[in-house]
């Protein structure tokens, strides 16, 4: 008698659970850093809402789960400083390897469609760790553009010489 308890209370647990909930998290962190460091990050989700501001380097962890049935997160970092060009990197979720393999093996249908899907331990967010090399910015247009532009000495307005630097030999 205790043992058929004691493997219905074992059979319970393992269906009212899902492999990714169990082994997963239903955080991630994800680790930023630049060249040249201490750029500003801003982290917004998909609501359009800040999550995280820092400096760089910077670890944060970040929900793997929008909070809805089968909603997984969706980011978007950019890294700036001033003096350089913006960085916009997008941080997506996908289901991770427990919760496709380990429910099929394991059986748990419940896991599947219902544990896993509402905790967000199904989902793994990538990229997990952000390198963001910030180029130098040249020439800002009015439209807030980027360009360079090559003239020959001659054509440069004398009130610029000034403000020219010898750059070396090509």
């Amino acid at each position: 008698m205790k043992l058929l308890k004691l493997t219905a209370a074992v059979a319970t647990l393992s269906i009212m659970t899902g492999c990714a909930s169990i082994v997963g998290d239903k955080e991630q962190s994800v680790t930023i850093s630049s060249v040249p460091s201490n750029a500003q990050v801003i982290i917004v989700d998909e609501r359009s809402q800040q999550v995280h501001s820092a400096t760089t380097p910077t670890t944060v962890m970040l929900r793997k789960s929008d909070g809805s049935y089968f909603g997984g997160k969706t980011c978007n970092v950019e890294i700036s400083k001033e003096g350089y060009e913006s960085r916009f990197v997008p941080i997506n979720s996908t289901p991770n390897g427990w919760y496709i393999g380990g429910n099929i093996l394991f059986g748990g249908l419940i896991g599947w469609l219902v544990v896993d899907p509402l905790t967000g331990a199904m989902y793994k967010l990538t990229p997990d760790t952000l390198n963001a090399t910030l180029g130098e910015r040249v020439t800002t247009l009015d439209n807030g553009d980027s360009k360079i532009s090559i003239v020959l000495i001659e054509e440069v307005p004398l009130q610029m010489c000034d403000q020219m630097r010898y750059l070396g030999h090509i």
